[in-house]
């Protein structure tokens, strides 16, 4: 159950960050409030440890890997954004500081997630 409760509240973080994204992209109506900017690594986090909790040794470095993974492709298509919209490619829908925020967060988290169990690490 704990870890159903965490892939949930992980992909709601994950949906938290992508619509952090596509607002101001021009994709999705709609604004990025309060509750989205809390919401993207709050439930992201709490869900990854929830759903690390009751996994198994060898699942963990699977859930840590895609979970940085789809963090890191979040940061990608925000930095893609910000350059789109910095060369004037597409017309900026507001203010573009969320891009900024779910690239930071998103680096950060998924390269933590990627690198956090490595084959050649110490045991």
């Amino acid at each position: 159950m704990l870890l159903i409760a965490g892939l949930f509240l992980l992909a709601l973080g994950l949906f938290s960050g992508a619509f952090l994204v596509l607002i101001p992209l021009g994709l999705v109506n709609g604004a990025a409030g309060l509750t989205l900017w809390l919401l993207f690594p709050a439930f992201t986090i709490a869900g990854y440890l929830m759903a690390a909790i009751p996994s198994e040794k060898t699942a963990l470095p699977m859930l840590s890997r895609i979970t940085g993974a789809l963090l890191i492709v979040l940061a990608l298509v925000s930095a893609a954004g910000l350059v789109l919209q910095g060369s004037s490619v597409i017309e900026a829908k507001g203010d573009s500081f969320s891009l900024w925020y779910v690239l930071v967060v998103g680096l950060v988290l998924g390269a933590a997630g990627v690198s956090s169990h490595r084959r050649d690490a110490p045991e």
